[in-house]
């Protein structure tokens, strides 16, 4: 195959949400806390949000497509009155990007209601989905979101408490799931026995609350407690909180590693590890393992800056911001034409020409995917002066796809599955090119006793795909009977 960058649709990765959680005690108000809370997690998607609050009993909520400022103002947040909150923001990787696939979702049942805040992709829902339907379920989305409502709804009929019916349900449903359950009294999170996705817990005073990231709980001035754990369900209400963990098999802890390459905010804190150090990390490494004579360290903002940082620290050259970002532009890849694609690449990200002109630059990014605007970087670069121009990415090349919340794209999508290292580093005009070894994504992380899911760059998957989850992603020599059988092997 013989791909040029201008092959591919669209470039980045994009994560498929955030939650947010809080029972109150009064002293917080529950709509404005989630507005702040999504503030904060605005970075894990941008295509839609929505707050929904219980006040004696009833959910209300209000949702809708857009960023969170757009979607919320004083009179909304005013109007969402009651003890407890939960929140969402959402970029699609299952289901489409339209108003009926916005969370939370709530739901009225024989039991009462329902709201349920989801981040992740479960790797059985079309199975479950259509079992349901088989029994006359109507489904509203195309999310497997309401799938898990399904499932803990039918679940409730036969137990006594909805954490009861969470745990149930959580024998069922599989893959990647970070939850928040919200009842008229109740507020419970939830986390998958592998813990594909963060999920952590905060308090300020009598309030609790529990956010896909901890930078998240600053931004509503409650301080980290600690992660939810693999597995685990943690209730709040008006009697404080309770831990509860289900048996499960043996799971192996699992956390998507491109959390720390790329997803979460710098400023947060996964799993009991700094995300901006890991990040530096990623960039000393590169500097040990690639070398270069060249004049500054510059790093693609905003997701190639923390390794730039820690590459200039270990190789003494001095790193300098020669990239700006305008941060007011929205995705290239949304534009109709390659040629309108090409002009907001230069229209989001700019250089210094002055720090640039006549100098060896190395130039870090977080990953290349499909390749589309890593060539328009580098000729960027050129047209500003730079002498010569060396690339580094902190994470390994992408050599297959994500079935657990990450819009990584089949095999034949992915330019490193296509193209030698030699060849990208042709098609992209640098001078060199090095990627992070995959074998030292556990130094990056400091040697931590935390697991962690490689599978986009090693192909070992740590929980079960199924041939359903499979469709789609089959293309580029991919075979789901010798490929995709689940195992971490």
């Amino acid at each position: 195959m013989n791909y040029s960058f201008d092959n591919f649709a669209k470039e980045g990765l994009h994560e498929e949400c955030g939650v947010f959680g809080i029972f109150s005690d009064g002293s917080l108000d529950p709509a404005y806390a989630c507005y702040n809370g999504l503030l904060a997690l605005q970075h894990r998607g941008q295509e839609s949000c929505g707050i929904a609050v219980t006040d004696d009993g009833v959910i209300d909520y209000h949702k809708n497509m857009g960023l969170v400022t757009e979607v919320f103002n004083n009179s909304i947040l005013d109007s969402l009155t009651g003890q407890m909150g939960l929140a969402h923001v959402r970029y699609s990787t299952a289901g489409g990007s339209v108003l009926e696939n916005a969370q939370p979702l709530v739901m009225r049942y024989v039991k009462g209601t329902l709201a349920v805040a989801h981040n992740g992709n479960l790797t059985n829902a079309v199975e479950i989905r259509r079992s349901l339907e088989q029994r006359g379920a109507i489904f509203q989305t195309t999310i497997d979101s309401e799938v898990i409502c399904y499932v803990i709804a039918r679940e409730r009929l036969k137990t006594h408490s909805i954490e009861e019916a969470l745990a149930n349900t959580m024998q069922v449903i599989e893959g990647a799931y970070s939850l928040l359950v919200m009842s008229p009294r109740k507020l419970i999170a939830a986390r998958d026995p592998h813990g594909f996705r963060p999920l952590c817990m905060g308090k300020l005073n009598g309030n609790y609350v529990f956010a896909s990231e901890s930078a998240a709980l600053d931004a509503c001035g409650a301080e980290f407690v600690r992660d939810v754990e693999p597995g685990e369900i943690i209730v709040a209400n008006g009697e404080g909180i309770r831990s509860i963990k289900p048996e499960f098999k043996e799971k192996k802890k699992s956390l998507c590693v491109f959390e720390y390459i790329y997803f979460a905010r710098s400023d947060s804190f996964i799993d009991g590890l700094s995300v901006y150090e890991t990040r530096k990390q990623a960039g000393r490494i590169l500097a040990r393992e690639f070398p270069v004579e060249a004049d500054m360290v510059i790093g693609v903002p905003e997701s190639g800056i923390d390794a730039a940082i820690g590459y200039a620290e270990e190789s003494g050259i001095p790193y300098e911001k020669a990239i700006v970002k305008n941060s007011y532009i929205g995705r290239t890849f949304i534009k109709p034409s390659q040629k309108e694609r090409m002009k907001s690449v230069r229209i989001k990200l700019n250089p210094i020409a002055d720090m640039v002109k006549g100098k060896r630059v190395v130039m870090i990014d977080d990953s290349i995917v499909r390749g589309t605007t890593v060539d328009r970087i580098v000729t960027m670069l050129r047209d500003a002066g730079a002498k010569e121009v060396h690339m580094r990415i902190s994470s390994p090349p992408f050599m297959w796809p994500c079935y657990y919340g990450t819009d990584i794209p089949s095999r034949g999508e992915l330019i490193a599955c296509n193209h030698t290292i030699e060849e990208i580093t042709k098609l992209s005009g640098a001078d060199s090119l090095g990627y992070l070894p995959v074998e030292k994504l556990g130094e990056m992380l400091n040697f931590s006793s935390a697991g962690f899911c490689d599978g986009c760059f090693t192909g070992k998957y740590p929980a079960a795909i199924t041939r359903e989850m499979f469709k789609g992603k089959e293309r580029g020599g991919m075979n789901f009977d010798e490929k995709c059988v689940g195992t971490d092997s």
